[in-house]
């Protein structure tokens, strides 16, 4: 089946195979030009996947960045585990959503949760969650302030800004963009639709872009039968609503 760890580990293969991969933070510290892929991973939900996950990545010595929401899934052991495997772990902050728009309410929790964070693992970078249930977009938090006030390296978004890299998310339980409610980016995208995880490396098999940033939600992916059927419920619904929000906005 599609979306199990075991078929994640298919991709990671590839991808260790044909490119270096980077931790957001090191891509920002080093800007390579090309034949690189950064493996950003959005901890939205269960923890638990996301640790199965580190650990399978570790195993295949390759390093990812893992963003964390406050409090939904920062949990300290969970965090410390990760981290201790050698991936970066930075903050998906969602603060003008929770403040309701009120920049000056969100940067104080900003400021409070990003030193939850601090007490375990020195963050240096971070990503908005796009709480797509919220007509706020958290990004706009930073037209009132600047993160870099805060020891931070860069964000997930704002702070990659190479258009020519090819961006691929698994939002939605799959590798286009139809459930991508939130995320506005300047970077490419496959123009053509991918079926699933086996079509997505056959198709940048071919396409060979030598610049490649590659977001994944843990949860999405199964560890277990019981976890794979819990995931893929999840995401109809999730995937259901999303429809009917789209349909209210416009």
């Amino acid at each position: 089946m599609d979306f199990m760890l075991s078929k994640y580990g298919e991709l990671l293969i590839f991808l260790r195979d044909n490119y270096d991969v980077y931790t957001v933070e090191k891509y920002l510290a080093e800007k390579p030009e090309k034949h690189f892929v950064i493996l950003r991973h959005d901890v939205d939900r269960s923890p638990k996947n996301a640790l199965k996950m580190a650990e399978l990545e570790a195993e295949m010595d390759v390093r990812s960045t893992y963003y964390f929401r406050y409090p939904y899934t920062f949990r300290r052991e969970t965090v410390e585990k990760i981290a201790g495997l050698g991936h970066e772990v930075g903050y998906h902050y969602e603060v003008l959503s929770k403040a309701r728009g009120d920049p000056e309410k969100a940067i104080q929790m900003f400021k409070k949760e990003l030193e939850e964070f601090r007490k375990i693992v020195n963050v240096k970078t971070i990503c908005m969650h796009g709480s797509p249930l919220s007509k706020y977009d958290n990004l706009e938090l930073w037209w009132h302030y600047d993160f870099r006030e805060f020891g931070i390296l860069g964000e997930a978004y704002l702070s990659i800004n190479d258009p020519e890299i090819c961006y691929i998310t698994d939002t939605g339980r799959n590798w286009g963009n139809r459930h991508n409610i939130r995320d506005k980016f300047i970077w490419k995208s496959i123009n053509k639709p991918v079926k699933d995880t086996d079509n997505l490396i056959h198709i940048l098999s071919e396409m060979k872009p030598e610049k490649l940033y590659l977001t994944v939600h843990p949860e999405r992916w199964g560890y277990s039968s019981v976890s794979w059927v819990a995931g893929y419920v999840r995401d109809f619904v999730f995937n259901l609503g999303k429809q009917v929000l789209r349909s209210v906005r416009e």
